[in-house]
């Protein structure tokens, strides 16, 4: 049988700028991405969303770049010795939280342009994953699937998860479609859920132009965040488990 994890970014707020999370979300994912405060979150919120999580999900930490105004989605001229001290930083703070309500992290998944940026970037990329050895060698890297933050992970030794996206276009080289460019962004349930069967099932995804580009497909990221997000979970989970896929923690089932 299949297995994949469902995650979702979490904790995402700062100050009057909320974002809207429908509880019922959490009842459909398994793995809960937490912001640490650089591009969204607080103390404050770090702990609310730490025990809201902790009910259930796995807990992981969603450290990105020092950018509140851009929601960590602008890139930036970030050395691999900042980007590290940066992530130790973050999962640090969230570990502390989690520690404090009895849980503890399960994995760390970079966020925006952080995330982006080391897809692409050996040198940055093995800077974030000294970063995690630094912190806890048994945190698993949650990584785009086929990217040198992916490759980095498994080269050092970490447990290391290949992530897709249901709601994002890819292009030919496996690479996420810029959200600055149109069609980034898929709205369609029908399309999201073929795209994701296919991932899972048969280890592509269709490119823009058309490409058949292999994939692997261990987690699957449910953004809570947009204008019908419960909905799109649940199509999305729903078409998993009528398709015999059995959806688990990572932490229940990745290997090395």
């Amino acid at each position: 049988m299949k297995v994949v994890d469902l995650n979702c970014d979490l904790g995402e707020d700062f100050g009057r700028w909320k974002i809207s999370l429908n509880p019922e979300i959490m009842s459909l994912i398994t793995s809960a991405n937490i912001a640490c405060g650089f591009h969204a979150g607080s103390p404050g919120v770090m702990r609310r969303t730490v025990k809201l999580a902790a009910r259930g999900m796995a807990i992981g930490a969603h450290p990105g770049l020092p950018d509140l105004v851009g929601f960590g989605r602008r890139p930036m001229d970030i050395s691999p010795d900042e980007a590290r001290d940066d992530l130790v930083y973050q999962v640090g703070a969230l570990a502390a939280f989690a520690r404090a309500e009895g849980v503890r992290l399960t994995h760390v998944k970079p966020h925006g342009a952080l995330y982006n940026q080391a897809a692409g970037d050996r040198r940055l990329a093995e800077a974030l994953v000294e970063g995690i050895r630094e912190v806890d060698p048994s945190l698993i890297l949650v990584a785009l699937s086929g990217s040198e933050l992916y490759k980095a992970g498994k080269t050092a030794g970490l447990r290391t998860a290949s992530e897709v996206f249901g709601d994002r276009t890819y292009s030919r080289d496996g690479g996420l479609v810029p959200r600055s460019q149109p069609g980034a962004l898929i709205h369609d349930h029908e399309k999201a859920v073929e795209q994701v069967l296919r991932m899972v099932q048969e280890g592509v995804v269709i490119a823009v132009d058309g490409t058949r580009v292999p994939i692997v497909a261990d987690t699957i990221c449910l953004h809570g965040d947009g204008p019908d997000a419960l909905g799109f979970a649940q199509a999305i989970r729903t078409a998993l488990e009528r398709s015999g896929v059995r959806v688990a923690p990572l932490a229940d089932w990745l290997e090395m």
